[in-house]
């Protein structure tokens, strides 16, 4: 009977000890499950502000990009030079891509795919896109000649098109149903925002913009693609060393063009004649542009490239309309609208 009471006293309190460490375990379980949903959802809520930064960077430099431009002008023309301008743009864009390199070399080391010291092979195909991006952003200037700010920021998404036939002949790659039609609506979109019902012309643009135009989206198109191709010859190589080349090239070639254009301005009047407040935001807005895009593609994703793209030009819009005294139509307002439907489209083909 002792025997038999002692027995089951002690499975009595091994039982307890059992349950006793089952509890503990338990505890520590749910609290490590409550830890790691906590960090999980401060991790999601890092990356949504992250996201919201960027989106709003991007979408405030896309639509301030052709509202500085024509703000700068002064009596309808350009009192600087476009040529010292777009210089300062290409040098600010080449100083941050050696900030950024700097950073990456203090934290991670220099390595082969880091390094700023190169091969002729390798540098010797950025001067093609460095020479196009100079032409386009030369074209910039000049076409608001022929358009307002609220129809360029409408008729630059033709190098979507561009692009994505430029995409189909040098990279091989197919686009999809619903990016054609995304392309065909593109194009309806770009001629209902430029009806123009005042006038006795049927669009507001004039050839020779629409020219300058599609001058420029084929520029940019086949340069973005030429530079994609580039990039992804050699994939490891980190993008600021390809950038940094690319900026060095484009510097040399617009000094190539301001001894060509601007010799005699800048040797009388001086490098900064004419600069004021507006320009100096806008070399800033041109040179932090590129900046952003990236950061889109690192933090973010295309979808709110395109959400970003689609509110700037109804913000350009909203805002010229109380700078430049824009008229908002009807016409515009739609084409815009199905302009943003088929940069969502694109968007949308590329994702499937």
């Amino acid at each position: 009977m002792e025997y038999r009471k002692i027995k089951d006293e002690d499975d009595h309190g091994v039982s307890s000890d059992i349950e006793s460490v089952k509890g503990k375990t338990h505890t520590v379980a749910s609290s490590n499950i409550a830890m790691a949903t906590l960090g999980v959802g401060s991790s999601e809520r890092i990356n949504w502000k992250r996201k919201g930064v960027v989106t709003c960077a991007l979408t405030v430099l896309t639509s301030s990009q052709a509202i500085l431009i024509v703000w700068s002008k002064r009596a309808g023309k350009y009192e600087y030079s476009v040529t010292t301008a777009n210089f300062l743009v290409e040098t600010l864009k080449c100083a941050l891509s050696l900030l950024a390199l700097t950073r990456i070399w203090k934290n991670e080391g220099v390595t082969d795919d880091n390094r700023l010291s190169t091969t002729y092979d390798e540098v010797k195909v950025f001067p093609i896109p460095a020479a196009l991006y100079l032409f386009k952003n030369l074209l910039q200037y000049y076409i608001f000649a022929y358009v307002d700010a609220p129809g360029y920021q409408i008729l630059k998404n033709l190098n979507i098109i561009s692009t994505g036939v430029l995409y189909r002949i040098i990279l091989k790659k197919k686009l999809s149903e619903i990016q054609w039609a995304g392309f065909i609506l593109l194009c309806c979109g770009c001629t209902t925002a430029q009806l123009n019902s005042n006038s006795d012309r049927v669009l507001q643009t004039s050839l020779p913009g629409w020219i300058m135009a599609i001058v420029m989206a084929l520029l940019s198109g086949f340069a973005g693609v030429y530079t994609e191709a580039i990039i992804k010859k050699r994939p490891s190589r980190n993008i600021n060393v390809q950038n940094f080349w690319l900026y060095v090239f484009g510097m040399a070639f617009n000094a190539i063009a301001i001894v060509i254009q601007d010799f005699d301005a800048v040797a009388n009047k001086g490098f900064f004649h004419g600069y004021s407040f507006i320009t100096v935001l806008m070399i800033l807005n041109h040179a932090l542009s590129g900046i952003a895009v990236s950061m889109v593609m690192k933090y973010a994703d295309n979808i709110v490239k395109v959400y970003s793209t689609s509110v700037a030009m109804l913000l350009t819009a909203v805002v010229s309309v109380f700078l430049f005294n824009f008229h908002l139509s009807l016409a515009f307002f739609l084409g815009s609208t199905v302009v943003s439907v088929s940069v969502y489209l694109h968007s949308a083909g590329k994702l499937r």
